[in-house]
């Protein structure tokens, strides 16, 4: 039955019409049911082979292009289509731009059923590529072929990588010659970390059999010049370990924070570990409107620093704050957005489930001279009760920026009981915003509503919404 169930097929000329969630792009089945592809773009007629099929849609990719879509343009990146991390980067970006608009308002008015205002266009970003400030990469020892390699003859020769996960596969990386989404000097300082781990015989890991010395490696840049390595080691090897990190320090002095771990774990996350600084600050520091943020290994920072002044931005106008107003920043990570809208307010609360990202909000207070704003650590379901609003007070305005998830409902009764004039609702995911907004429908109307893009050449989108009380 299974087997049926998944048998492959073969549409001809089917037109894209549509991109969907996670950057797929949408063609329609001659059955009428949907297909979703991996490799398309909107306008494309494509012949389709199915690897899944589901009662009310397929899965398939492109195998043969009829026509080219006029919305495409030719991606940059020598990776794209075997990475997966730009998945958009074959679409011009003015049309990102509208798919990602569409998404967001299809999600709060379909999903939500929820009635918009008059809808801000979407920002776009000042930066299409070189944007991000945080890159992870991962060494292994037996990297991923294309399948040209595999059917050619030759010797393949090294095996090894210093690059990313091939979508889906926790134990191939393919090797990156030169990423598009980090400023140089990044791309310059994985090439020479690979190179001279393959020439000193460092052994790169072995996900499966978990053997090997070099893990990981994380780049963070700042908009103040600062640059923080570090590297991920499976064992400690003295010798190899400061041959590496010497090396590292003399090539490239830019770097003014060099780190460590030795993480003998069968995961890779640096949360449960000990970070060892090597050379320089434990930390790099980012500024925004003369506020300085302080941020380690195991900081959470907005990925796209420039971008994020301008979500801050947009956040701080909907809030409109006089003065006089007491606000709540739920899920306040490391505070900046309470930090950023401070001044404008007699007083912020932010709550963060994670103690390391309120020590850090702590912290940036202090190091900013903010005196208004006081920080709370706790699973938000819980803290978030009666004696907390009785302790520090009934909020005028409330900032919500939750992961992905969204909001537990317990927050949003709980929200709903306070009942706060306004509520500032940023979000990374307009499925999960739409789903508690339509639980507030009610008593709040969406008076403002706008999409920023963070993530050029991917799907991913953030919305803010001003909620009014009716």
């Amino acid at each position: 039955m299974a087997r049926s169930k998944n048998k492959r097929q073969i549409f001809e000329n089917i037109e894209v019409i549509d991109a969907g969630a996670k950057g797929k792009t949408i063609g329609k089945a001659p059955d009428g049911r949907v297909i979703f592809l991996p490799n398309a773009v909107p306008g494309d007629v494509v012949d389709v082979q199915t690897f899944k099929k589901r009662t009310s849609y397929f899965e398939g990719k492109a195998i043969k292009f009829h026509k080219l879509s006029d919305k495409r343009t030719t991606p940059k990146c020598e990776h794209f289509g075997v990475c997966g991390g730009c998945k958009w980067q074959d679409m011009d970006y003015k049309y990102q731009l509208e798919y990602k608009q569409k998404e967001v308002t299809n999600n709060l008015v379909r999903l939500g059923h929820l009635e918009l205002p008059e809808v801000t266009p979407i920002l776009a970003a000042a930066e299409q590529y070189f944007y991000r400030n945080k890159m992870e990469f991962s060494f292994s020892d037996s990297r991923w072929l294309t399948v040209d390699e595999i059917q050619s003859e030759e010797d393949l020769g090294d095996r090894n990588a210093l690059g990313f996960h091939i979508p889906g596969m926790w134990d191939k990386i393919l090797d990156i010659h030169k990423c598009w989404l980090q400023a140089d000097p990044s791309n310059a300082i994985r090439n020479a970390v690979k190179d001279f781990a393959v020439e000193n015989d460092l052994e790169f890991f072995n996900t499966r059999n978990q053997t090997g010395l070099l893990r990981t490696m994380m780049l963070r840049t700042s908009t103040t010049g600062d640059l923080m390595v570090m590297i991920q080691f499976f064992k400690e090897d003295k010798p190899k370990r400061e041959l590496l990190l010497n090396f590292l320090a003399d090539k490239f002095p830019q770097i003014t924070s060099l780190q460590y771990v030795i993480n003998g774990k069968a995961n890779d996350t640096i949360y449960d570990q000990d970070v060892i600084l090597y050379k320089g600050e434990d930390h790099i520091f980012e500024e925004m409107e003369g506020l300085r943020f302080k941020i380690n290994a195991k900081s959470f920072y907005q990925t796209n620093s420039h971008q994020a002044y301008e979500l801050y931005k947009i956040t701080r106008d909907f809030a409109n704050l006089k003065g006089d107003e007491l606000v709540y920043d739920l899920y306040t990570g490391t505070g900046t957005i309470a930090q950023f809208v401070a001044k404008q307010a007699k007083y912020v609360v932010g709550v963060e489930a994670v103690p390391d990202a309120i020590i850090a909000a702590k912290e940036n207070a202090q190091l900013n001279g903010i005196e208004n704003v006081n920080f709370f650590v706790g699973d938000m379901k819980n803290v978030f009760n009666d004696a907390f609003i009785k302790q520090n007070g009934q909020p005028d305005v409330i900032i919500t920026d939750p992961p992905r998830d969204g909001m537990h409902k317990d927050v949003v009764n709980q929200i709903l009981n306070i009942a706060p004039e306004k509520i500032v609702y940023v979000s990374c995911n307009s499925a999960t915003q739409a789903r508690d907004l339509a639980l507030m429908k009610d008593v709040y109307k969406i008076t403002k509503t706008q999409a920023v893009d963070m993530f050029p050449q991917t799907h991913h989108v953030e919305n803010v919404v001003l909620l009014e009380k009716r």
